[in-house]
């Protein structure tokens, strides 16, 4: 693990493994780099993988100001500078994909193709989680407002099968203070008007079944993003790219190396 310091001087964890060109891993909302435990060794046979620790998680610093998904993309830049890494592929899942969206935007020179998975554009035209879903994850009693979020990362096939530690369900340690700003932070996104700007190319991968982020997403993302390409994961919930790693990890390995 190595550290860069983001221009407000915030200090942001990051971790790089494997050999040859690099890859840009992003987390959901209020979790760490270990979001892709298990996963991203898929991808070293022919790259480089690097993660890092949103602000506010893990081992970055947790400053208790406002966060934005514009604010973390520009974390990301930080650490690729940090890295002296100049130009990277980039897959950012669930807020990862909102974070990575303003990558592409901002830094168009940093970003050689772009994974968008489980995301959405964000603002007034993205189609929100039904009212039901958002009753269950705010339940008062946390040990049902996990199993409500569990349900929606997994199958209950695969949950039966997997009992756990799920690593996509937030860091344990994370301060309550910088949770909220990290919900503030993607629930505000908004990407919009400016996806029409992503030149690299794209990749969006969605599960049919998601109902956290409604898969409708995916098709306005693919409407906005020029030439942009649609993956539809049948059966996959939210968490498509841990359950369905088989499939989900060399689709996007598969794009990668077209672009090579």
């Amino acid at each position: 693990m190595s550290y860069a310091w983001a221009a407000d001087g915030t200090r942001i964890a990051c971790q790089l493994r494997g050999t040859g060109s690099p890859l840009v891993l992003l987390a959901g909302q209020a979790n760490d780099h270990h979001w892709w435990d298990g996963v991203r060794e898929d991808f070293h046979s022919a790259r480089s993988t690097i993660t890092i620790d949103y602000r506010g998680t893990g081992d970055s610093d947790k400053p208790d100001v406002p966060y934005s998904t514009r604010l973390l993309a520009d974390d990301v830049r930080a650490v690729l500078d940090e890295l002296g890494i100049d130009r990277a592929d980039v897959y950012g899942t669930s807020m990862g994909g909102r974070v990575a969206q303003w990558l592409a935007v901002d830094q168009p020179h940093r970003v050689r193709s772009l994974v968008l998975g489980c995301t959405s554009p964000g603002g007034p035209h993205a189609v929100e989680r039904d009212a039901a879903v958002r009753r269950a994850l705010a339940d008062r009693d946390p040990v049902a407002a996990r199993a409500a979020l569990l349900d929606l990362m997994y199958t209950p096939a695969w949950l039966a099968s997997h009992p756990g530690p799920h690593n996509t369900v937030g860091d344990p340690a994370m301060p309550a203070f910088a949770r909220t700003r990290h919900l503030v932070a993607s629930n505000r996104h908004d990407a919009w008007d400016v996806l029409p700007r992503i030149t690299c190319p794209t990749l969006v991968v969605h599960g049919t079944d998601d109902l956290l982020n409604p898969t409708v997403n995916s098709r306005l993302l693919v409407q906005r993003i020029p030439d942009a390409r649609l993956e539809l994961l049948a059966g996959a919930r939210h968490a498509y790219f841990e359950e369905f790693r088989a499939i989900a990890g060399p689709l996007v390995s598969d794009f990668l190396d077209f672009i090579d």
